[in-house]
């Protein structure tokens, strides 16, 4: 049992995560900068520069550059106007700030198989989902190991990846040192140094594995 609290055993504060999480609050929501961001996205797509929309619509630039910053509270006649020269709804501008979040569900046995280098070698990949937002990725993989799976060692990319191992056991290489994982096992890993299974133990194994990285480094 997690406890937490402002002391050791006492009850929980308002402001504690009661998972145990340390992970922060989700940013608050401003109406200013979603609709901002959507004029943005809007007029990029319409291959339009801030000074084109801007005179379209009757407003200067730099009420343009702040409405898309989320600056100032446009009135309603301005993004009416703005709306106008888009040809789009004027609800369509406040889209961006519906409350959706990005959830994926993948049904058991369901896992997208995908290529990937070592499938090249009885290494098969089944993506379990997939977040389309966001400033970080998330890839979790179920892996299996197949009998006739051989070492691939040269895995190398951004960001953090965990491994949890489910069945079997496996000699899995990070940089310079090597882990015999059995079922049960983590290992989280740096995985810009070079990794993966150097050697199979098991004639079978499976595990997971989640790749975490920024967006940008996509």
């Amino acid at each position: 049992m997690i406890k937490t609290g402002s002391e050791p055993g006492g009850p929980p504060t308002g402001d504690e995560h009661l998972t145990g999480s340390s992970a922060p609050q989700g940013p608050k929501r401003s109406l200013e900068k979603a609709l901002g961001n959507q004029i943005r996205l809007m007029r990029r797509q319409h291959d339009l520069s801030v000074a084109d929309l801007a005179s379209a619509a009757g407003i200067s630039n730099g009420m343009l550059s702040k409405i898309e910053n989320g600056a100032i509270s446009a009135s309603l006649g301005t993004l009416q106007a703005i709306a106008g020269v888009l040809q789009a709804p004027l609800s369509s501008l406040f889209a961006s700030f519906e409350d959706r979040r990005d959830c994926s569900y993948v049904a058991a046995n369901q896992g997208l198989t995908i290529e990937r280098r070592g499938t090249k070698v009885g290494h098969v990949y089944q993506l379990l989902g997939h977040v389309l937002r966001g400033e970080v990725a998330i890839e979790p993989y179920l892996i299996t190991l197949e009998e006739n799976a051989e070492a691939y060692t040269a895995f190398s990319h951004g960001g953090v990846e965990l491994i949890y191992m489910l069945e079997g056991q496996v000699q899995y290489r990070h940089g310079s040192e090597s882990y015999h994982l059995s079922e049960g096992d983590t290992l989280l890993f740096d995985s810009g140094a070079l990794h993966g299974p150097e050697a199979l133990i098991t004639p079978h194994s499976r595990y997971l594995s989640i790749i975490v990285y920024p967006r940008n480094q996509a």
